[in-house]
C-alpha cells in the first residue's frame, strides 16, 4: 500500500485506489484499538480469576467446612433423618472428587499448564501477577508498543512474523505487569529495522484486506462477548475503576460470613 502523500498521476487527479487505501488505514487503526481494548480486558479477567482463586479460595473452603459442621451438629442434636441427609450433602461438598489441578499438584488444569508451571519447565522466571490491573505506566507502555508493532500493520509475511513474535513478548510482559521489561521492549523496537518501503497495491488486494479486517473484528467481537458474559467478567463490571479493591471487599464479606458461621457453630455445640 503506498505511503500517505504519494504523488498523484499527472493532471492532479486522485488515483482510483486512494479512497480504498484510506478505508483500509481507518479500518486497521480501528481494529488495533479494539484489539487493545479486548486484550487489556482479557488480562484483567485472567488475573482477577487467578487472584480470586489464590486469595479467596481458602475462605470459600472454610465456609464449606463450617456449613458441614453446622449441618452435622444439627443432625446430631435432632436425630432427624432429613437433617442427617442434609449433613451428608454438606460434607460431600467439602470433599469433592479431585480436580485436574489437584491431581497434578497445581501444575495444570483442564486447559493445560498454568503459566507458572510452563515458565518453570522452560527455565523462565516464575512471576505470577501481583495485581488484577497492571500499573498505569505498564498500560501506557503496552498501548504504545501495541500500536507501533501490531502484526496487522505488516505488509508481508516476513514482517508479520517478526511483529507477531515481538507482540507475544509484549503481551506476556503486560500480563505480568512487568514495567522494566516493557521499557526494554520499547527500546528494542525503537532500535529495530524499519518496515520495508511499501509499494502500491491493486484494488483487489485492498478489497481483500478490508474483508480480512472485517473478519478479524468479528472474531474479536466473539472473544469480547465471551469475556464480558463470563462470571469473572460480570464481577469486574461491578468495579471497573478499581478491580483490586473489589477483591478486598469480597474478602471482607467472606471473613464476616466465616465469623457468623463460627458463632452459629459454637452455639450449636454449646460452647
Amino acid at each position: 500500500m503506498p505511503e500517505e502523500g504519494a504523488p498523484r498521476p499527472e493532471g492532479g487527479e486522485p488515483r482510483p485506489e486512494e479512497r480504498l487505501e484510506r478505508a483500509v488505514r481507518a479500518a486497521e487503526q480501528a481494529l488495533i484499538e479494539y484489539e487493545i481494548a479486548v486484550e487489556t480486558f482479557r488480562v484483567e479477567v485472567e488475573n482477577f480469576s487467578r487472584l480470586h482463586h489464590q486469595r479467596l479460595g481458602p475462605m470459600y473452603t472454610r465456609l464449606d467446612e463450617l456449613d458441614a459442621q453446622i449441618a452435622e451438629a444439627r443432625a446430631a442434636r435432632s436425630g432427624d433423618p432429613e437433617d442427617r441427609r442434609k449433613a451428608d450433602e454438606a460434607r460431600a461438598r467439602v470433599m469433592p472428587m479431585p480436580a485436574v489441578e489437584e491431581l497434578f499438584h497445581g501444575w495444570m488444569d483442564g486447559d493445560g499448564l498454568f503459566p507458572e508451571a510452563a515458565a518453570m519447565l522452560t527455565d523462565q522466571p516464575v512471576r505470577p501477577p501481583q495485581r488484577v490491573r497492571p500499573s498505569d505506566e505498564a498500560r501506557k507502555l503496552y498501548r504504545e508498543l501495541a500500536r507501533k508493532a501490531h502484526p496487522d500493520l505488516a505488509q508481508d509475511e516476513t514482517e508479520r512474523a517478526r511483529r507477531e513474535e515481538f507482540i507475544t513478548r509484549v503481551n506476556a510482559a503486560y500480563g505480568r505487569g512487568d514495567e522494566p521489561l516493557l521499557r526494554e521492549l520499547a527500546e528494542e523496537w525503537a532500535a529495530g529495522p524499519k518496515p520495508p518501503e511499501q509499494t502500491p497495491s491493486e484494488s483487489e488486494e485492498l478489497y481483500a484486506r478490508l474483508e480480512w479486517l472485517a473478519q478479524r473484528k468479528e472474531l474479536l467481537t466473539v472473544v469480547a462477548r465471551e469475556l464480558e458474559e463470563s462470571a469473572i467478567g460480570a464481577m469486574l463490571r461491578l468495579a471497573p475503576d478499581d478491580p483490586d479493591r473489589l477483591l478486598e471487599e469480597i474478602a471482607e464479606q467472606l471473613l464476616a460470613q466465616v465469623a457468623e458461621r463460627e458463632r452459629e457453630l459454637a452455639e450449636l455445640l454449646g460452647q
